[in-house]
């Protein structure tokens, strides 16, 4: 009889990596047996016909949340002083004060950051969350769950949600080992390691690394290098399409060249349109020199505000947008999930695209897999005024030091030299694309293909040691 594996979804970000990819069939493989134990809105069951079981009871203790929120403040506080470096102090939202409710909760927060954030302070912290969470009825439920279905182990899909506190402290207390997949590159440095597990299993080196220097609780026999399963639809070469058949499918000009705009989120880049913009016009002055091209708008997922429509319609000669093929299970960020459909579109955006130009995304890495340039902007729009987040300081994030040169990137620094920057990559005066894979695979690792395989054949080794 195979051993059964739970594979916890406390949200919406895992489903890519974990359901929508190969990975269950990987795992199955292996002779184990997959189990989807999920807390989301999201029926795995009804849409992809896997076994799953349910966590109904979504109840968290009415601090929780709260404790979390201090103790990302107080590790950030802590590796400021430790490490000599505001980067971390950059990390931090504001406090809100608009509402009553507000008011109480920031105060609050305030009152208990003020107490100290050595790390003495942040692990009894992280203790009283632990204590706080095993007094909840979903703690109880989880155990129950568990003590039913007896897995062999429980892997988590994400790090940075309350959600899953519980589960996986049901889990330590009846014996079962516990592991947490580091979401996203840029998680560790910005302290969001919310649980603790048994194991943690991180995209590469380099990660490893900074798991072991920010969490001194952490032992480097814990932290298991494994890939992610995010780039895999990549090297699925049943996914691309013909030129052709792409270009018919999206209304494209088979004539044209196409450089894609990925977009960003409201937070990241509150001014995202007016890059667009400036993109635009650089396409339009270029085409007056004979480049015929056009612009693949690619808007990001969880981005739901209407601030492209006026540049949309005002460029339609040089814009198609190709929305990504999301789909809301809840309101909130995390909880809007791409479909398979979407991992095809993707991969073919960048196979029959020219580069891709965005403010610090991750889709540099995306490109890059298909030997594709990127164009970082990295100026300020005239728009820019107080209360506004200036996308500078996106670049001096701590992920971004991981960078083997700043000629991994192309870099816009101004409006008038963008149409300069694309007619050099266009023109093959410049590749960066060397030294981007470079960079690619210190954050991602040498198989990036086979991360799924990896991570279950760690998962093997563990049960059945």
């Amino acid at each position: 009889m195979n051993k059964k594996v739970f594979v916890l979804f406390p949200d919406g970000v895992g489903l890519r990596n974990f359901a929508l990819t190969n990975f269950k069939q990987e795992g199955e493989k292996q002779g184990v047996d997959v189990w989807y134990w999920n807390i989301t809105d999201f029926s795995i069951t009804d849409s992809l016909n896997f076994q799953e079981l349910k966590i109904e009871d979504k109840t968290t203790h009415i601090l929780t949340q709260l404790y979390s929120r201090v103790r990302k403040r107080k590790e950030l506080n802590y590796w400021t002083k430790k490490f000599n470096d505001e980067v971390y102090q950059t990390y931090k939202f504001p406090l809100l004060y608009n509402s009553l409710r507000n008011i109480v909760k920031s105060s609050f927060m305030s009152a208990y950051i003020g107490l100290g954030s050595s790390e003495k302070d942040i692990i009894k912290l992280r203790e009283k969350i632990k204590k706080t969470e095993k007094g909840t009825s979903k703690f109880a439920y989880c155990k129950n769950q568990l003590q039913k279905h007896k897995p062999e182990m429980v892997l988590c899909t994400s790090q940075r949600s309350t959600q899953a506190i519980a589960p996986l402290l049901a889990a330590k207390e009846l014996g079962i080992p516990t592991a947490t997949f580091i979401y996203s590159w840029d998680n560790v440095p910005k302290a969001m390691l919310v649980v603790e597990t048994d194991y943690y299993y991180v995209w590469s080196e380099h990660m490893k690394k900074e798991l072991l220097y920010y969490y001194s609780f952490i032992s480097e026999d814990q932290v298991k290098v494994t890939g992610t399963p995010q780039f895999e639809p990549h090297y699925d070469a049943s996914l691309v399409m013909s030129k052709a058949n792409f270009f018919k499918k999206y209304n494209l000009d088979l004539e044209k060249k196409y450089i894609c705009f990925s977009g960003d989120d409201e937070t990241t880049s509150p001014l995202d349109q007016y890059y667009l913009e400036d993109l635009a016009k650089a396409v339009r002055a270029l085409n007056k020199e004979n480049y015929n091209l056009g612009i693949i708008y690619r808007k990001c997922p969880v981005d739901f505000t209407d601030r492209y429509n006026p540049i949309l319609e005002n460029y339609k000669d040089v814009i198609i947008p190709l929305a990504p093929i999301w789909k809301p299970i809840g309101k909130n960020w995390d909880q809007i999930v791409p479909s398979k459909d979407d991992f095809q579109m993707l991969v073919n955006v960048c196979v029959h695209t020219e580069m891709v130009t965005n403010v610090c995304s991750s889709t540099v890495f995306d490109f890059v897999i298909h030997d594709k340039p990127c164009i970082y902007y990295n100026y300020e729009q005239p728009q820019l005024k107080k209360g506004i987040r200036d996308i500078g300081q996106n670049y001096k994030y701590v992920h971004f030091r991981s960078m083997p040169s700043e000629d991994a990137v192309v870099w816009a620094k101004s409006k008038t030299e963008l149409k300069s920057k694309v007619q050099l990559l266009l023109d093959k005066n410049v590749n960066p694309v060397p030294l981007t894979k470079q960079w690619f695979s210190r954050i991602v690792g040498e198989t990036p293909s086979k991360s799924s395989e990896t991570i279950w054949k760690t998962i093997s080794e563990l049960i059945n040691a």
